[in-house]
């Protein structure tokens, strides 16, 4: 009787643990992510910037104002895109790599 308790109570041990470790550390990591990048978008400004993308800069209507914004705009755009898409990929790698973590460790154990 006391083994069986004890085998349930590993085994809810091991179910809780991984849980914890892959749905808990999911929205707490991903929160974290989308916090930095609603941090970065008020230094980059890309959905601003995507809102006035035919807008003259700096609300100059003369024609130098005009073919100017939009060039300046989409490259605005195109760093701002990259910046993005570098951490994003960069922060989905350590995710990965976060989640292999327990898996690496039993195989180093067992192994």
């Amino acid at each position: 009787m006391v083994f069986l308790y004890l085998g349930e109570r590993f085994l809810f041990r091991i179910a809780d643990f991984l849980r914890h470790w892959y749905w808990g550390s999911a929205r707490v990591y991903f929160n974290f992510i989308l916090d930095r990048f609603h941090g970065l978008d008020r230094v980059l400004a890309f959905r601003i910037t995507l809102r006035h993308l035919f807008e003259p800069l700096y609300g100059d209507y003369t024609l130098v104002g005009r073919l100017i914004g939009l060039p300046l705009r989409l490259l605005r755009l195109v760093v701002a895109g990259l910046v993005y898409l570098v951490l994003g990929g960069a922060a989905i790698l350590v995710y990965l790599a976060w989640l292999a973590l327990p898996v690496y460790l039993v195989a180093r154990v067992f192994a």
